[in-house]
């Protein structure tokens, strides 16, 4: 992912985009692209989506995600580990294992 922010970092520079790229607006377009991928699949079982519409609108959301992470010297894939360390805590799989309850539920 290094140099895929490093590429976003100079498409934002190249355009003198920093100035609107702070961690609000960051979050709300991380926000409507997620939106966006949700839009591909409405109405739509999940292979009925177009896998190319999906990637594009992936590929918004996660180079958002790291612009946002990037904007607050985050290293992205540690939070991300942190998290799923949090989550393995919370999910045991003796008592999560096959079941979409909440942690609270189970």
């Amino acid at each position: 992912m290094k140099e895929a922010l490093a590429r976003l970092r100079k498409f934002r520079d190249d355009r003198d985009w920093k100035q609107f790229h702070n961690p609000k607006d960051l979050s709300l377009a991380l926000s409507i692209e997620a939106s966006e991928l949700l839009e591909l699949f409405l109405w739509k079982s999940p292979e009925q989506a177009d896998i190319d519409k999906v990637k594009e609108e992936l590929a918004d959301v996660v180079a958002y995600a790291l612009l946002l992470a990037d904007s607050y010297e985050l290293n992205l894939e540690q939070i991300v580990l942190d998290k799923i360390a949090k989550n393995e805590q919370k999910y045991p799989v003796s008592k999560a294992k096959g079941t979409a309850k909440k942690y609270t539920e189970l």
